[in-house]
Formats: structure tokens, sequence, C-alpha cells
């Protein structure tokens, strides 16, 4: 510490801040090494690919009893954790002696140190308040925060140097800039904490009444809450303050904040029998009973007497809501190649500054320059060539696109991922909703009886078939409710339930308090009229239901539809029936599996697919009917296993999910642009693949191969099974499936197995897998990384729901919902269609080349200044304070931003743009117009020299041979103090070569098509141009200060001088791009004529010699594409094993797989 200290009073700071900015560095230097549980401060880094440093600070906290950690099994039997029991809490700690615990905090959540395991752990038996808390920082803590930024700190720094140079106009705008800069900053950040802030304080700290014990119930703040507490929902709902699990009655429940789903959901209580009500609680698995933090509970059902209960299961940042706040508070950084390459850059420049501060200083000893000035100028030639205006000049072109964006309504929260979507190669879109219509339509029914279909039928709500079970199934199997008055609930559900035409009545809270039974939700047909005195009370409390017509059906129970199980199911009574029915509704694979055998059409298959192929949805529904001796009381009990088994089979629903009009003009868009579309679905893979030749993701002539992979059992091994959706034998005889024409679809099940037990093919599957069917949320995102890990840049589009944890891990994730779930999507689109798509990926290369060009054009212009100072420091003068003024101010920032302006070209084209600085042809780029640019400066710099007119200029001076000109006058009056040399030939000659070279490099860098609209159509760039070459002109014309007359035939001089650079500059620049292309083809020639050489044997001297060099010439044409999924495309066309043949088995077995055609195998 004390080294430290001298250290930081030696560099004045800077060493306090090289800490701070690496915290690495910061603990290692301040603190000891010691054990983890003697520490006082631990250093952190995560182990993803960013490998960040993190500093925390231990602190203590005093636990009841001596051993906190043991488990909660060793406390009384009577004595709960949340104090529901007998004793109260107070009496089974207070015998115990208070022990130290040491935690620290990280991003929000603690971790408690545990001497089991000797080391620090997330322990969920501590806990804090209820609460996730966003701390809206101060202003004075956001500042100090923003200027100890390292481009603020330079800028500090470039001000003061400035300051003794007396250079007060600059030092006084770059102040006003960062003054601006910073107030902006301050205003975006601090209102992006007000809106989290709102947001999650909204309904976050509410009075819940808690049931603790014996006791009644009581009421407390919600701050208040524990794991394990029992809370009751009101009636009239709720927003929850934490997740918990329903235990009693049933919720219709908001979920939007979460899923981005608007459509209402039933929650129902926690099974408490058969095989379900065994297993122990699992969030994951038990999401249909689980209510979430920030959810709204838009109404309850429950027993007469009865409340709905639920039971606390987790708290604070804990909570679903609060990961989702917590990863908004502390996201990863933006991963782009881009950003890395510009840091390179500057370490460049940094190292050219570094060149010329050593070349000032000898140079000003060689001079005898006092000490003073060789500090300031060697300083300055530093704040030259690292430009303080980078960071602002590079954000420029983000913020316009951002702009332009919003304008055709896209809307950006990250803006650095709009250069990531210039990069964009593979884009993966969800189905419904996204692709297709996001409502259904009824398309038909087809019925089956006694084991047979009967003929399609269009219509469900027809005189025939009110009496029939299967339109009783279409009537009572769905989740709907009323709120307010209005049918709201899923819409495949609405859709079905109103082609039924039947009528849905609920129970009102009145009538549920006057009766013990449960009040049932009640379906009838329209035109049944019930008797007039049970209009309002269609059950009595003796249960009469004789008196109804049989057509009224009653909702005994209700097991909401699971993704996992692909299926929901009802128990209904029929008003006058002694016994219940079962009624199920399903994926129609799910439900034949349940079904008995004899009920299932010899043609199911067949037909399930002629409807698939077609890319219709298809739902099958089945029927059972229960025992008499059930019980209303007792079927609340029973598991859905006991319930859904046995079923009879009654027939299919055909759903029509049209494509939406714009979907296959994008999509061929996007492949024209060499951009991979992929789709992923939870819908059927028959109807996925159908939608996907629709929408020509597929194209007619192309395979499609299914991978149905199924995992070990009865000492099998996990196979992977090859169906070609076309015929076989055909498919064997066409030689394209052995080329590229081909595809793999494959289900979120076979996905499952293959990354667990095929790792080696799961990139090779990937690489030409394009659709993906019956995904579940998370393996939406598991795909999104394997995308990822192959180099691809990936996109994804969805509506939102289901799809957040794809858009939030994508390159860039595009919502196409505007609700609040869209939070977690970088982009969100405000139209419903992906038409969005190419508009975002034209802007992210339009600002991608935005940003290149922007960076060339402010390295040129640091090393024109550079150059331009070097020279004048050769003859012991600089630019003046009006020089840099100008030039910083009028030329740089204008030109910086106005070339920023260009949009984006009207159509994708076929090749992307770069996505490095450190290319050969940018860095030819660059090079080339830094050696064009130092060139003509040295030009200028000698010949002004050899001038007949030439002499050390003084304000006696008349270069201009104007004896009585006002200028004379002027001079000659004035006789200003030139004791910095800064008015001489020399440094008016450069000062007007390197303003034209600034002009020349932006026009050039300015690249237009095919990614950018031209330079010419930037009305506000040419407008900027002409105002600085006509100030440039009247400068030259009324000599300012700092600027000395010189000869006419001279002004001519530098005019020639001026547009041979712009025309040199303008020949290589075009002369390389034009030649990448040629020159590729003449490698390729060359490497052809070598293989010639090598074959034909010619005279093994020469065959060796000519091998050698054109190998050393063009050895960056033999490497691998740096890409993986590249790579690995190059090994497949190599390789003639794959894809499989038709029906080839692949099984995998410890460390091996193997694959065969008709036969089983395994290999070790």
């Amino acid at each position: 510490m004390i080294l430290v200290g001298v250290g930081a009073v030696c560099s004045g700071g800077l060493l306090l801040l090289l800490l701070y900015w690496l915290p690495e560095w910061g603990v290692k230097s301040t603190c000891t090494h010691t054990t983890l549980k003697d520490a006082h401060t631990v250093l952190l880094r995560t182990t993803d690919e960013f490998r960040q440093w993190f500093r925390a600070k231990v602190h203590v906290m005093l636990a009841p009893g001596k051993k906190p950690f043991d488990s909660l099994a060793s406390q009384p039997e009577n004595q709960l954790p949340n104090g529901d029991g007998d004793l109260e809490f107070k009496c089974v700690v207070s015998p115990l002696s208070p022990s130290q615990v040491h935690y620290f905090v990280h991003h929000s959540t603690r971790y408690y140190w545990n001497d089991v395991i000797q080391n620090f752990e997330l322990y969920k038996l501590f806990f804090g308040e209820n609460e996730i808390a966003v701390r809206v920082p101060s202003l004075l803590k956001l500042l100090v925060k923003e200027v100890l930024n390292p481009f603020y700190i330079f800028q500090l720094f470039s001000i003061i140097l400035w300051s003794f140079e007396d250079y007060y106009y600059y030092a006084s705008a770059i102040v006003f800039m960062s003054i601006i800069s910073i107030a902006t900053s301050l205003y975006t950040i601090k209102k992006q904490y007000v809106m989290l802030h709102d947001m999650v304080a909204a309904h976050s700290v509410v009075r819940v009444s808690v049931c603790r014990g014996n006791k009644d119930i009581e009421q407390a703040m919600s701050t208040e809450l524990v794991p394990g507490d029992v809370i009751v929902i009101p009636a009239n709902g709720m927003i929850m303050p934490c997740d918990a699990v329903l235990f009693r009655g049933t919720c219709i429940v908001n979920e939007s904040m979460l899923t981005g789903e608007s459509v209402p959901v039933t929650k129902t209580s926690l099974p408490s029998a058969g095989e379900e009500g065994a297993r122990s609680y699992n969030m994951d698995e038990h999401k249909k009973h689980t209510l979430y933090c920030g959810t709204h509970v838009i109404q309850t059902r429950f027993y007469a007497g009865e409340l709905v209960k639920a039971v606390v299961v987790r708290t604070g940042f804990s909570t679903e809501k609060g990961q989702l706040v917590r990863s908004i508070l502390y996201p990863k950084p933006t991963d782009f190649k881009l950003y890395h390459d510009a840091y390179l850059f500057l370490l460049c420049l940094v190292g050219v500054a570094g060149i010329g501060f050593i070349y000032t200083i000898v140079l000003s000893i060689m001079n005898k320059v006092p000490a003073k000035t060789i500090i300031i100028e060697s300083l300055d030639i530093v704040t030259i060539t690292v430009p303080p205006a980078l960071p602002a000049a590079m954000t420029a072109g983000i913020v316009y696109a951002q702009r332009r964006l919003k304008r055709i309504g896209i809307f950006c929260i990250s803006p650095q991922r709009i250069n990531m979507c210039g990069q964009l190669n593979v884009v993966c879109f969800d189905k419904t909703g996204t692709l297709t219509e996001d409502g259904l339509d009824l398309w038909g029914i087809h019925r089956a009886e006694d084991g047979s279909f009967c003929s399609p039928e269009s219509e469900a709500a027809k005189d025939s078939l009110v009496n029939t079970t299967f339109v009783a199934c279409m009537a009572t199997c769905h989740s709907l409710t009323k709120i307010e008055g209005e049918l709201s609930g899923d819409p495949l559900d609405l859709k079905m339930f109103s082609a039924t035409g039947w009528i849905l009545e609920e129970p009102t809270e009145e009538e549920t308090a006057l009766h013990n039974p449960i009040m049932p939700t009640v379906v009838r047909p329209p035109k049944h009229i019930a008797p007039e005195s049970h209009q309002s009370n269609p059950l009595t409390q003796s249960m009469e239901l004789s008196e109804l017509s049989a057509c009224e059906i009653g909702i005994v129970r209700q097991f909401p539809f699971s993704s996992a199980l692909q299926r929901m199911s009802v128990v209904v009574r029929r008003l006058g029936v002694k016994h219940m029915d079962a009624f199920l509704k399903g994926a129609p694979e799910v439900v034949a599996s349940l079904c008995r055998q004899h009920t299932i059409p010899q043609t199911f298959t067949e037909t399930l697919e002629d409807y698939t192929r077609q890319g219709f949805r298809v739902i099958a529904l089945a029927h059972r009917q229960l025992e008499s001796k059930l019980s209303w009381h007792k079927v609340q009990s029973l598991s859905r296993d006991v319930i859904e088994t046995n079923m009879e089979f009654l027939g299919l629903i055909i759903m029509q999910n049209k494509i939406k009009p714009e979907t296959a003009g994008v999509l061929c868009e996007l492949q024209r642009a060499n951009i991979r579309t992929l789709m992923v679905t939870g819908d059927n893979m028959l109807t996925a693949i159908s939608v996907a030749r629709d929408c020509g993701m597929v194209r007619p002539h192309e395979k499609v191969i299914i991978a149905d992979a199924v995992p070990p059992k009865d000492f099998q091994p996990a196979s992977i099974t090859w169906h070609y959706t076309e015929n076989q034998a055909q498919a064997v005889k066409d030689n394209e499936v052995r080329t590229t024409h081909y595809h793999f679809a494959v289900s979120g099940k076979a996905f499952a197995v293959i990354l667990e037990y095929f790792p080696q093919l799961v990139q090779k599957l990937v690489l030409r897998a394009t659709v993906f069917a019956r995904m579940a949320p998370d393996q939406k995102t598991q795909l999104v990384e394997v995308l990822q890990s192959m180099d691809y840049t990936v996109g994804m589009c969805g509506d939102g729901a289901n799809d957040c944890g794809a858009l939030k891990r994508a390159h860039s994730g595009i919502s196409l919902s505007e609700l609040e779930a869209s939070v977690a999507s970088p982009f969100t689109s405000s139209t419903s269609n992906i038409s969005c798509v190419p508009n975002l990926i034209r802007e992210g290369r339009a600002a991608l080349i935005t940003s290149f060009c922007v960076f060339k054009f402010m390295a040129l212009y640091s090393i024109i200044q550079f150059i331009s100072v070097i020279l004048l420091y050769s003859v012991l003068s600089n630019l003046g304070d009006f020089q840099f003024l100008f030039i910083d101010l009028i030329i740089i920032l204008t030109i910086a931003f106005t070339m920023s302006l260009n949009p984006a070209w009207k159509e994708l084209v076929w090749r992307r743009p770069p996505s490095s600085l450190i290319s050969g042809q940018l860095l030819c780029s660059v090079l080339t117009q830094i050696l064009t640019c130092l060139v003509f400066q040295v030009l200028a710099f000698l010949l002004v020299r050899q001038q007949s007119w030439y002499e050390t200029w003084t304000p006696q001076s008349d270069a201009c041979n104007v004896s009585r000109s006002i200028f004379s006058l002027r001079v000659n009056v004035t006789d200003p103090q030139n004791h910095k040399n800064i008015r001489n030939y020399e440094n008016t000659s450069l000062f007007y070569i390197s303003a034209f070279q600034y002009l020349a490099v932006a026009i050039v860098f300015s690249k237009g098509k095919p990614f950018r609209q031209p330079s010419y159509k930037n009305c506000k760039a040419k407008t900027v141009l002409s105002a600085i070459g006509a100030a440039l002109t009247a400068l030259r014309l009324l000599l300012p200060p700092q600027i000395v007359c010189v000869p006419h035939d001279w002004r001519v001089t530098l005019v020639i001088i001026m547009i041979g650079n712009a025309a040199a500059s303008f020949l290589l620049e075009v002369r390389l791009r034009n030649t990448t292309p040629c020159l590729l083809a003449v490698i390729e020639l060359l490497l052809k004529l070598q293989t010639l050489f090598s074959t034909l044997h010619v005279q093994v001297a020469n065959d060796r010699w000519a091998s050698s060099v054109l190998s050393w010439l063009f050895c960056r044409r033999h490497k691998a594409p740096r890409a993986l999924y590249m790579q690995l495309a190059l090994e497949l066309q190599e390789g003639s094993e794959w894809p499989p043949q038709p029906s080839a088995v692949t099984y995998a077995r410890n460390l091996g797989i193997i694959c065969f055609l008709g036969k089983c195998s395994m290999c070790h």
C-alpha cells in the first residue's frame, strides 16, 4: 500500500486510475494473498469468452446457531423453516449463540462461505428482503464514473496540455463538446435507470395476506416474504410479488411481462395424488402450477369457504423477474471483431505517437529548445496522433442508423448490435405468428367412428353434430375463460370453440359463496334454453341435474396444456348423467399413444401425413367414460396420468395456418444475399417441412432428410434413423443428394438425444439442417449457441412468445411483439411480419461500412496532422491555435458526422461487408493513402523552400510583391508577436495542402454501393464539402492570423499539388478495389499451373522450385477458412459418406459411432 501511495503521488494519480481500470492489478497490488476463508477481498473472473475481472468485498453477518448450514431436518419436527408449527422461530434460535457467516455480493447476488465445501456458494437458506432493488445512482456518482472513463481522462490530459500552449480556443471547444457528451450520456443512463426502477417498483411492494403457523391470516408487507410462507391470492387478483406454487384453487394469469404472450393462461393447483403428486416440486416441470413474480393474476377460482393459496418458493433477484432484471442491469459485453481490431489499430497509432515523441525530444535537444517547450511539444504529438474525437465520430453512424430504423418501425435498445446485423449470415425464424399468420382458421373436422374415419366435414356447428361426443370435446377441452364478459384464452382454443357455436358460462362469486359443491364452468349449445327457474343458477346444492337438458356440460376439472406432454385434458359431467367423462386434446402422435388400439383407424398414419404435408395443423381428440363411483371431490385429487389412459379416439381437427404474404419474398431476398434461413418451431415436423417448402426455404428439387434419434433403451444404444421424405429408391438413384441439394429436419426430442449421445455429429447436422420442429424454448436457445460455436453470426426472429431466451442469446434478436417482454430482444419491430429482417440487415451493413469509413478517415486525419506537425517541428514551427481549431472543428467533425448520413443501399447483395479492420484490402487502402499524403506534403514542404522569393518570414516580409496593398499595411501596422514561429511559408503551405487532403480522403473513403447509397446522393455531405472548400478559398484571400501571403504563382502550384494529390488518392483507391478480384483470379490460375507442373512431372528441380515459390507467394490461398462452418463444409464436400443413405441407422456407444444400412452394429 505504501508503494502504491508513493506511485500514485509520483504519477499524479495515474496509477490509481490504472488500478481502477484493471481490477486484477488493483487487488494484487493492494492486497496480500491468503486463504478464501480469511479473505477480506475476493477477485472474481467470469468463465465465459470475455473473462472479465471483478473485485468484491467480503462482509460478515451473524447467523443463528453454531452450524447455520446444517440441514433443516435436524430441527424439531414440529418446527418448519417458515414458522408453520407450534413453536415460534425465536424459541428455537434463542438458546444458540450466533455464529459469523462470511459473504460477498456480486451482481445483486449473495454468495456465502460454507465450511463443508471450503468455498463460497449461493446458499438458499439465507434470505434478505423480498425486493428487486434497482437503485438509481445519484448524478454525482454517475458523473464520477463517467468522467473516469479512459477517453475522458485522455481528453482532460489534452485540455491541460493545450492550456499550457495557450491553445485556448481549441481547448474550450473540446471542453464544450465533452460537457455536451457527458450531459447527454448522464441523461440517457439516468433515464434508463429510472425507467427500469419504475418498471420494477410498480406493485413490487404491496400488502399480502400470509398464513403462518396455526395463527389467523395476517397482513404483511411483501418485502417480508421468505420461501415457505403461505400467501392468499385475493379473488380480484394481484400482481405477484414473488414466485409461488399454487397448491389450492385455480388462477387466470397474464404472463406477458415474462413470456411476451398476452393470452391469459390458467394455473392449476399442484397435484397432490398419484405419481405426479409424489414427485418433488421442480420449477421447470411444474410451470403450469407456478405463479411468477411480476405476472398479473386476473382472477381466481376457489371452493366455497376455502381460499386460493400458494407457497412462496423464490424471492427477490432469485425470481424469474429478478433474473430478467439482473440480465438487464448486468448485460454481457458485446463481442464483435470490429471493436477488437479498433483497439489494435489505436495501439498502432500510440506506437506512431511514441516514434513522434522520441523524434521531437531528440530534435528539440539538438536545437537547444527550452525544457518546458520540449515537454509540451513532445506530449502534444500524442494528442495529435490519437484523436480525442474518435469515439464520438464512430458513434455517429450508429446513431443515424438507429434513427433510420425508428422511422421504419424498428426500435433498438442496444445500438452497438446494429453493426452486428451487418454481418448476419444465418437467421432463425419461428413459424407460427412469424412466417405464418398468427391466427388459425378451421379448415374442417375428420371424425372417427368404430375404428375408421368418416368423410371430412367443413363445419362443426351443424345441428346433426350437436349431440356428438366429438363436438362435446371441442366445446369443453380448452382453457378459455371470461374476463369482463369477453372470452379470452389461446387463439387455437378460441377458434375451436367458436367453430362449435356453443356458449360458455362461468359461475359468479355469489353463486360460489352460496353452495358447497364445486361450481363448474358450463358450456351449452346456443339454441338450448334452460328452464326459467335455473337461468341464474344452473346447479343447485342438491345437484338436481336431471332437471336441466342433457346438452349442458359442466367442466369439473382441467389439466392445462403442457408443452412437454403436448396435450391437455378435462373432466366433465353432462347434466343429468351420473357418470363423468374425460376429454383429451393434443398432438396426434401423443393422443394416439394414449388411446385403445382398436379405436384408432388403420389409415391414421397415412391420413395424418397427408394433412401435414399440405401444411395443415392437425389436432387429435379422444374421450373416455369414467367410473360412476367417482365423486366430484375425488376427481380433484386424481393425477392426469390416471385420467389420460385407455382413451377412445374421436378424430382430427384440421386447422389452416396461412403463410403471410411477405414471407416468401423476404426469404427469397435473404437467400439471394447468401444468408441462410432456418425454421425453429414447436409445431409438427411434417407441417413444418410443408411450410418450409411453401415459403421457399426448401426448394422443390431439394431433398429433406429427417434425423429421427432415440435414446438408449433396454440395453440398446442411442440411434439415429435417417428417413427421406421422398421415395427412398428414387433418393438413392438421385445424384443430387450427394451434392448440396439436401436439408436435414430435426425434432426437439431428436435434437436433445443428438446433443447428449452424438456430439460428433451435432455440427455436421446443424450445418445442413433447415427445419427444427417440436422445439422447446430452451432448445431454441441451445440451437443458437451451437450455431454461434460454428462461427455463424446468428439472427433470431420471433413473435416474442417462447422465444425470449433465443432472442436474447442471438447476436441480433428481432421481436415482432411490442409487449413488455420485448425488453429481452435488442430489436423490436412494429410490423408483424418478417419484412423488418432485410431492412435491419441493410441498415446494419450500412452502419458497419460507415464505421469502417469513419475509422479510416479519423486514422488518416491523425496521420496527416502528425506528418504536418513533424515537418514543421523540423523548422521549429507548429500549427497555430486557429489552424487546429479550423481543422478539427470545421473540417474533421463536420465531415465525420455528415459522411455517416449515407442511407443503406436499396437491396441486399450476395457478399457481406468485411468484419475486420485487420484485413489485406483495408490495410492496403490505409497505407497507400498515408504514403500518398506523405509524398505530397513533403513535396510541398521542399518546393516552398526552393522558391526564389523564399526567406525566413518576418512581419515585414512581402512575398506577394504588393507594396501598397491592404495586406502589407495591415501586416506592418499590427506587427504581431510570433515567438512560436507559427506564421511562415512552410506553415501556410502545409496547412492548405493538409486541409485539402482531409477533403480528398473523406471523398475517397466514403464508400457507397453496394452497401450504402452513393455519396453524391448525400445532399448534406455535398453541402458541407462545398462549404469547407469555399471557406478554404476565403482563407487564401482574407489571410486571417497565422496565415501569410504567398505569391500568385505559388498558389497555382499549391492548387496543382492538391489536384494531383486528390487524383492519386482516388485512382489508387479505385484501382485497389478493382484489382482485388483480378488478383484472386490470377492466384487461382497460378495455383492451377503449379498443380499442372506437379502432375506432368516436369524436371524435379524446376517442379520443386515452382512449388516452393508459388507456395511462398500465395500461401494464404492454401490456408483453411477461419470460420468453422466453412471448414466443415469443405470437409463434407470431400467426403463420400455424407449424407447417410435412406433408412441408414447410426448407433452410438461409448466413444464411437457407426452407420449401417439395414443392419444393426455397434462399436466401442
